[in-house]
């Protein structure tokens, strides 16, 4: 236990007086508050100093017993700039209680603050703080709290009362409990110290354990016993059960598994025509020695390459994205580490221990004769790999050059190899085993790969170089084919190849619907190459340059010189085409290690995207400057992301007059609000009026939306951007801009699905922004529409009960 003194002398007050809700309603933290009568900020118990920020308004400290602790002097002090205080200590110094950590000029900061009342904040979870009586005058140095750590979560489940509770439930999801749902069960039961079991026939497992539940062989019908003991067990059982009675994630209807994999030919995984040659990959496992050097050694060595990898899949997006998530939930497996655990135990080596865990899970899950199951077989392989290699300090995933129209053949393939493939030159794709549902599959699928997977053993035998006809549509693999199918094939081919050329050259001229009606079709950037890439395609303008590409996976933020370089390179690479440029989005999913900020419960909900800039007007003026410095007037927009209502405009709207009053620009730059929060889109009438423009942020009002976290794989099966409620939010967006005179887009992940683009155009959108690779064909789509019929299908979809039938709406629209 640490032992608090007051900071400085003055008015101890409980936490809830402070006039701030995000400090008087603990939404940082458990603390208290000091109004100071004394301008010297002092350490209040020993410990190292973690940060101070320029503006020197602030300090986070890390006790001796391992509690964080922010002093924060007045409220809205950071708007100060540092004009006032004094640090007096740097991060990674060590101060004793009572050391002077900020001096501050009293006067000076009354006047300009809103209140000099200094929140006192416990800013991470594993503490108690307890307060002595407040209301009171105290000297400095006088003892004022106590920090204690709080029971383990062994320790919670020994002493609360041994609750138990049982469910049995019907498995509706389409191929039953597999990797992406076993991991989304484990997710579901972070928040609960229950222990829970699924039980199956005379089999159970640990369900936070993807392995375990795997080798259960939950197929689609199967109904499960779900078992929980401990003091929250039956909220744990009824969330799993719930995740369960939801399907899982899983989209479209119960099917039994396809018979196709039992079978001796080959099975369609990703659709589409290939005509090249042949390449075997044929991988090998990297020797790891048997016997560790010690234990505690070889623990430490395999805890490391674990995060190592875990790190990496960190950065996966789009389709890759849900796989790493699953691929995540395997090293973090408590069934995969126990069994690593017992062979360094037994005086393994870490590569050799994990090895053999993942062997013996793979074992397991071949038991079960599932075919479906067995497909997770290759993410065990896969992760097996990565590991051992991180261990060994070589390169992770080894594959060949391709030559342009390669086949390539594999006796299976992992994620991790189809990841490392130079996909420009891969025309298709045959495996000996693997299945349909596999990762790699749906990998190959995203990227337009043509992908037979069972294809049998013979396939191995095919010789490198010879000419191939594989055509996944129809689930053959013709090898050294004759000249007439060859010519068939081809013929086939270049259709394709023709309409995918004819999108791509009418994707250059402006887009217009079939009755007149202009639509602008942009590209979300977050590169100069992918600048390039989008004018390539098509793109009339950038609708979405994220900057926080220049902010992410470095130790220091980049300079004012340094983004405008790059705002110039990107804006030249568009040409005279418009670029909206989205301010700084970090905090909630994209922490940087340079902006430290106290413990958020929720970041979703927290000091993120715009509301970050106001509380940092340094970085947001410096950006402004590097924008307006680096884009021309003429092709500059500037978009704020998060934006509630207009408290968070006007502020930055009266920053960018100020700057552009310094840099001497005269001439007008739009200044937009992006529609992320559902309060925006009810307001977005009111905001038009003063806003130049309205963009639609689909994935995060979505989330907000329908609460439902897009990164909690326990409630991510939930979010479809075309629920008929989001859709009510976009029509409210349209209806307002258009009152105001103004434009509304929508750069979020909705606006790349050609499938949705009646809808939203319909709700009174006048602006797709999308990925560069969906521009042709998203162009193709909407030069086919007519606006009357757009708008009556965005009514149908509002009135819709649920976004599967809106998606069947769409279809049978575009049909």
């Amino acid at each position: 236990m640490v032992t608090l003194t007051a900071p400085f002398a003055g008015w101890l007050a409980p936490l809830e007086a402070v006039p701030d809700a995000v400090f008087a309603e603990r939404m940082m933290g458990d603390g208290f508050a000091i109004d100071p009568i004394e301008g010297l900020l002092r350490a209040p118990a020993a410990g190292e100093v973690l940060s101070v920020p320029e503006s020197a308004h602030a300090v986070t400290l890390r006790l001796d017993n391992g509690a964080e602790l922010l002093l924060h002097i007045g409220l809205e002090t950071v708007a100060l700039g540092g004009t006032g205080f004094s640090a007096k200590v740097i991060a990674g110094q060590r101060v004793a209680a009572g050391d002077v950590l900020i001096e501050f000029d009293m006067d000076t900061v009354v006047e300009a603050a809103k209140a000099l009342i200094t929140p006192v904040v416990l800013a991470n979870d594993g503490y108690v703080l307890t307060l002595e009586a407040t209301d009171r005058l105290v000297q400095a140095g006088a003892s004022v709290a106590r920090i204690a750590r709080t029971a383990s979560r062994e320790t919670i489940r020994s002493a609360a009362a041994e609750e138990r509770f049982e469910r049995d439930v019907t498995v509706d999801a389409t191929h039953g409990i597999h990797a992406r749902p076993a991991a989304r069960i484990a997710a579901a039961l972070r928040p609960f110290v229950a222990e829970v079991t699924l039980g199956a026939g005379d089999k159970s497992a640990n369900a936070r354990s993807t392995v375990a539940l795997l080798g259960l062989g939950v197929g689609s019908g199967a109904t499960v016993r779900i078992a929980g003991t401990g003091a929250d067990a039956r909220a744990a059982v009824d969330a799993v059960a719930e995740l369960i009675l939801s399907g899982l994630g899983e989209h479209g209807a119960a099917t039994p598994a396809t018979p196709a994999i039992r079978s001796q030919g080959p099975v369609c995984a990703s659709p589409g025509l290939a005509i090249g040659q042949a390449l075997q990959l044929r991988a090998a496992d990297q020797a790891v020695p048997q016997d560790g050097v010690d234990a505690a050694a070889e623990r430490a060595a395999l805890d490391a390459a674990l995060a190592q990898i875990t790190g990496e899949l960190a950065g996966a997006r789009g389709a890759a994205a849900e796989i790493a998530e699953a691929h995540r939930a395997l090293l973090d497996d408590p069934e995969l580490i126990r069994a690593a655990d017992e062979q360094v135990a037994a005086g393994r080596s870490a590569g050799f221990a994990w090895r053999a865990a993942t062997g013996q899970a793979a074992d397991a899950i071949r038991a079960t004769g599932d075919a479906l199951l067995m497909e997770r077989v290759a993410d065990l392989k896969d992760l097996e790999r990565q590991v051992v290699a991180a261990l060994l300090g070589t390169p992770g995933t080894s594959v060949p050059a391709l030559r342009p129209d390669t086949i390539l053949i594999a006796e299976d393939l992992l994620p991790s190899q189809f990841l490392a493939l130079d996909t420009a030159n891969l025309a298709g794709i045959c495996t000996a085993a693997g299945g349909p549902t596999s990762h790699v599959a749906i990998l190959a699928a995203s990227a337009g790969i043509p992908m037979l997977v069972a294809a049998g053993e013979g396939v191995l035998a095919i010789a490198e170089g010879t000419p191939i006809i594989l055509d996944a549509d129809i689930a053959t693999i013709v090898v050294d084919p004759a000249p007439e199918a060859l010519a068939e094939a081809s013929e086939r081919l270049a259709t394709a190849r023709e309409r995918r050329a004819r999108d791509a050259a009418e994707a250059h001229q402006p887009c217009r619907m079939a009755d007149g009606t202009r639509i602008e079709i942009f590209a979300n950037l977050g590169s100069v190459t992918d600048a390039a890439a989008a004018v390539a395609a098509g793109a009339e303008g950038c609708g979405l340059l994220r900057t926080e590409f220049l902010f992410l996976d470095r130790e220091t933020a980049p300079d004012e010189e340094e983004q405008r370089e790059t705002f110039s390179r990107i804006a030249a690479t568009l040409g005279e085409r418009p670029l909206i440029v989205r301010t700084l989005d970090i905090g909630g999913d994209k922490p940087v290690p340079y902006l430290p900020s106290a413990h958020e419960e929720n970041p979703a909900l927290g000091l993120r995207g715009v509301r970050l800039s106001l509380a940092r007007p340094d970085l947001m003026r410096l950006q402004l400057r590097a924008i307006l410095r680096g884009v021309p007037a003429a092709q500059c927009r500037i978009m704020l992301p998060m934006v509630a209502d207009l408290g968070d405009y006007r502020p930055v709207r009266a920053l960018l007059a100020e700057v552009q009053t310094e840099l001497g620009v005269v001439e007008p730059v739009q200044l937009g609000v992006m529609i992320e929060t559902p309060a925006a889109a009810m307001l977005a009438g009111q905001i038009a009026r003063e806003a130049d423009f309205l963009s639609i942020g689909t994935n995060d009002l979505t989330q907000y939306t329908l609460a439902a976290d897009r990164g909690n794989a326990a409630v991510s099966q939930r979010i479809d951007a075309l629920h008929p409620a989001v859709l009510r939010l976009i029509r409210e967006v349209g209806k307002g801009a258009k009152a105001a005179g103004r434009w509304a887009g929508v750069c979020g992940g909705l606006a790349s699905d050609p499938l949705a683009a009646p809808i939203l155009i319909g709700l009174g959108i006048t602006e797709l922004s999308a990925t560069s690779a969906a521009i042709p064909g998203l162009k193709a789509v909407v030069r086919k529409l007519d606006l009357n019929n757009c708008a009556a299908l965005a009514e149908r979809a509002c009135d819709a009960t649920s976004a599967a039938e809106v998606r069947a709406l769409a279809r049978e629209a575009l049909a």
